[in-house]
């Protein structure tokens, strides 16, 4: 048997109940689009740098908040929320500009976490200082854009940093009791499931506290599309990638929170694979594997 430990395993034993994202935009760019890293942005990401179903910056983070609530209000019984800055880089910014806005998330009286998806060349020590300072108040995530430890793809995804900045940053966070969530990409052009095997095990002995697997999306107006039009990538389909979802899950440890083991992108920009749309079939067939595979979740509801 294999056990793992999903994030609504973690919070129903440390919050007493289910969490929702609400998926936040706090009017950030990247350092990968402004030219100080880069100008092109990573090959997959989309105009919205990974905020299409974020609430559109209103300059007010509590009507951000309450709109983002409306969002999930019809399958909420009872659960609780998590701030989720999820567009672009979101510590890019001053630091007295951060502090205003995680400040007015995480004090709103129904934000149980805040989270914040960011680079790991993007925390200064200033950054890390107010991550303390706030996760005093309230619990603070940090999610990590790692997607590959396979340098030769790093490089050709143009994510802009070496594995070793990753590393680093994972270290001051952990020594700053700070959580981190490491993100990766199955099925990047040129990657074997060995390289994705690799990238996972690279992610859990850097000191990480979550995982979230995805799968690449090919979206209208990236680079990536570009490619997957001149054929010259394929993406795995349905079957491939949930087998490879279930060798992975026996290799992370089961102390290690899974955030997600797939995803389903806005479907008015999805180009390939098409099967991601049908979460419902994913999903199901998913379950199916695991069981197939002895995969159960929920280690610590016996503990």
């Amino acid at each position: 048997m294999t056990h793992y430990f999903s994030l609504n395993d973690y919070c129903r034993k440390e919050f007493g109940k289910k969490l929702y994202k609400l998926s936040l935009d706090g009017a950030m760019t990247c350092p990968n689009r402004d030219g100080t890293v880069g100008t092109g942005g990573c090959i997959f990401c989309s105009e919205e740098g990974s905020g299409e179903f974020s609430e559109k910056c209103c300059g007010d983070i509590n009507t951000q908040i309450e709109n983002a609530k409306k969002r999930v209000a019809h399958k909420n019984k009872n659960g609780g929320y998590i701030a989720y800055f999820q567009s672009f880089t979101n510590t890019y910014a001053p630091v007295e500009y951060l502090r205003k806005i995680f400040t007015e998330a995480i004090n709103h009286p129904d934000i149980d976490v805040l989270s914040v998806a960011t680079r790991p060349d993007c925390l200064g020590d200033d950054v890390i200082e107010l991550l303390k300072e706030l996760n005093k108040i309230k619990p603070v995530w940090i999610e990590l854009g790692f997607q590959t430890s396979k340098e030769e793809s790093a490089v050709f995804i143009r994510r802009g940093y070496t594995n070793d900045v990753f590393v680093n940053a994972v270290k001051k966070l952990k020594t700053a009791g700070i959580k981190t969530v490491a993100h990766i990409i199955a099925g990047l052009p040129g990657e074997s499931y060995e390289d994705i095997e690799n990238s996972v095990k690279f992610v859990c002995v850097s000191g990480i506290w979550g995982i979230k697997i995805h799968l690449l999306h090919v979206l209208k107006g990236t680079d990536l599309e570009k490619l997957y039009n001149d054929n010259k990538f394929s993406c795995p389909d349905m079957d491939e990638y949930l087998d490879y979802i279930c060798r992975l899950i026996q290799i992370i440890p089961e102390d290690i929170v899974i955030h997600r083991l797939t995803g389903d992108g806005d479907k008015k920009k999805l180009i390939a694979p098409l099967w991601s749309g049908d979460k419902k079939r994913v999903l199901n067939t998913l379950a199916r594997k695991m069981d197939e595979n002895k995969i159960i979740q929920g280690i610590f509801h016996n503990k």
